[in-house]
């Protein structure tokens, strides 16, 4: 019988990214407010950040105790994600920073207060057994080559590289499971030391080292001589970042999830507290999904929660394993209301989400990442639990 064979795509985008700025720099406001505020149970922080050429803006609804230096804040992300020289068309140091912060509404805040969800949505959570992380391969590739990009430019590998990276991932499939890399796809902001003598594209050299310091390394095992490559299409990716183009935060929620393999709510994540439910009832669908599949109830699985504003229960909880299910769903629907808890306090308590861990989640993906257990909604610490229950029914 003749396999079957398919093609999927997924891409990340760096730090320097300017949505990915934004991202980082929302995160890092509540992260500040979460580390500073006395009564960080009751603060709300709804941060949105939009940057363009020389300019940042801060804004949304948030209601504090603590003080947030919005001018030191904003510089010091820049800074760290290298845009340090005008070179780069984007200066840490002298770009001009607008603060418009407002308080939360207090008709939202009637409802969250008594432990309500900060407002209606549905959210998504999968896993599967592509990779070790349980994440689907396409996208779990193309974080760790931008993630590469930055880690070659801050050692000085290849000196020329700027903040602003993307990159994209083909993988071919066969019945089902990962195959090969058929496709790479590199963006590199660079200075202008590469360029061939028309100045209209950088030089064969140059191509060839990114591809050596940058996809092979990240790659190798998954590549052969039919893999094809694209690096800085168009020629050149000299003007980048903020000159180039806007940012704004939650423009990247396909990056910042599964890579457009299952669905996605449409609710964004950086720059929310966890009483926001596009967020952390996210991180509880991965926790469950991730739990489930660790115990062997599924190959893969997708698990669906909504919510209404001010309501703290779940108004339903779909799954679906794609035919790989041990158990019937509506058995599998039972064991994740007796182990997990799926109200906006709940949630928060049982992944210890009132803590500033934000601020590392909003670049290379918010799943299929331990970092050193402060990722919580990436434990399988309930698989052996569910795999014992599971076995009784």
């Amino acid at each position: 019988m003749a396999s079957r064979k398919h093609f999927f795509t997924s891409e990340s985008v760096g730090e320097g990214h300017p949505d990915k700025v934004c991202d980082q720099i929302s995160d890092a406001v509540l992260d500040k407010i979460l580390k500073d505020d006395p009564d960080r149970e009751h603060a709300r922080v709804a941060c949105e950040t939009y940057v363009t050429m020389g300019l940042l803006i801060v804004g949304g609804e948030i209601t504090t105790n603590a003080y947030v230096d919005i001018q030191r804040l904003g510089r010091d992300i820049i800074e760290k994600i290298g845009y340090t020289h005008p070179k780069y068309g984007f200066d840490c140091h002298t770009c001009a920073i607008v603060n418009t912060i407002n308080r939360q509404s207090p008709d939202i805040a009637q409802g969250v207060n008594v432990g309500g969800a900060g407002d209606q949505g549905i959210m998504f959570g999968y896993a599967c057994k592509e990779t070790k992380e349980y994440m689907p391969l396409p996208i779990s590739l193309a974080h760790r080559l931008v993630k590469q990009m930055a880690d070659v430019r801050r050692q000085g590998v290849l000196k020329y590289l700027g903040p602003d990276c993307k990159s994209q991932v083909t993988v071919q499939y066969e019945n089902g499971n990962p195959k090969r890399v058929d496709t790479v796809v590199l963006a590199c902001q660079h200075t202008e030391e590469i360029l061939d003598k028309t100045g209209r594209h950088i030089t064969d050299k140059s191509r060839q080292e990114m591809i050596d310091e940058i996809a092979k390394p990240v790659l190798r095992g998954l590549i052969d001589k039919e893999t094809k490559y694209y690096v800085n299409q168009t020629g050149k990716f000299v003007v980048g970042g903020p000159q180039s183009d806007t940012g704004m935060t939650g423009r990247k929620i396909i990056v910042d999830t599964y890579g457009g393999s299952v669905p996605h709510g449409g609710g964004a994540f950086s720059g929310k507290d966890p009483t926001k439910v596009d967020r952390s009832a996210a991180y509880m669908c991965r926790y469950i999904s991730k739990n489930m599949v660790a115990a062997g109830l599924a190959e893969r699985l997708l698990v669906q929660l909504s919510y209404v504003i001010g309501h703290a229960d779940p108004l339903s909880i779909y799954l679906d394993t794609y035919g790989t299910g041990r158990l019937p769903e509506a058995k599998m629907v039972s064991l994740i209301r007796e182990n997990f808890k799926l109200t906006p306090r709940g949630i928060i308590e049982s992944l210890d989400l009132l803590r500033p861990i934000y601020h590392k989640t909003a670049c290379y993906g918010h799943f299929g990442r331990p970092d050193d257990g402060d990722f919580t909604w990436e434990k399988t610490d309930k698989a052996a639990m569910l795999k014992k229950q599971a076995a009784r029914l």
